[in-house]
């Protein structure tokens, strides 16, 4: 599950949002998920994430979220950022960068529910148990946003057009 920030949320303390990811899981036959995100910075309202982020710890996360893709057979990833991915320019710079990191896996992209009114993956917070998933092309998503003008362009052609850096975990 690729959503937009880390709420309140641990491996032993689920919040509303991880419960609801829980249930949908459960309900489709998965035996289990990670929940990954475009910012790594924690807070229970998107509104209050900081304008940037600094670069060393986005590029940890990346690590992380490639780590994570290498050990998982038959990568599914649920796109589920919602319409706050416009909140913050790093957000569509970190969903590029997590699109292209993981290409070389062959993930099969999905959304939960119709999109939104913008043309966005919803948030698990926001989704109705009636809805089910759907294919998400991500590639297409983010393209049509730098073109639409709602999302900035900045380097996002490169996550399509260069091949993403991963190292082997150090034993």
């Amino acid at each position: 599950v690729v959503g937009l920030n880390p709420s309140t949320a641990t491996r032993e303390k689920s919040d509303p949002t991880a419960a609801k990811v829980e249930r949908v899981a459960r309900a489709y036959g998965y035996d289990g998920f990670v929940l990954v995100n475009l910012c790594p910075v924690r807070a229970t309202d998107c509104r209050t994430l900081p304008a940037t982020v600094e670069p060393g710890l986005l590029d940890a996360n990346l690590e992380a979220i490639l780590n994570v893709a290498a050990s998982v057979q038959d990568l599914v990833l649920w796109a589920a950022w919602g319409a706050p991915i416009l909140t913050r320019p790093f957000l569509a710079n970190a969903a590029g960068a997590i699109t292209a990191c993981v290409e070389r896996f062959r993930p099969g992209w999905r959304h939960f529910g119709p999109l939104t009114v913008g043309g966005h993956p919803r948030h698990p917070s926001r989704l109705s148990y009636a809805w089910a998933f759907a294919p998400f092309d991500v590639a297409d998503y983010l393209k049509r946003r730098v073109q639409s003008g709602l999302l900035p362009p900045a380097d996002l052609s490169a996550f399509f057009t260069r091949p993403a850096e991963h190292r082997e975990p150090e034993m």
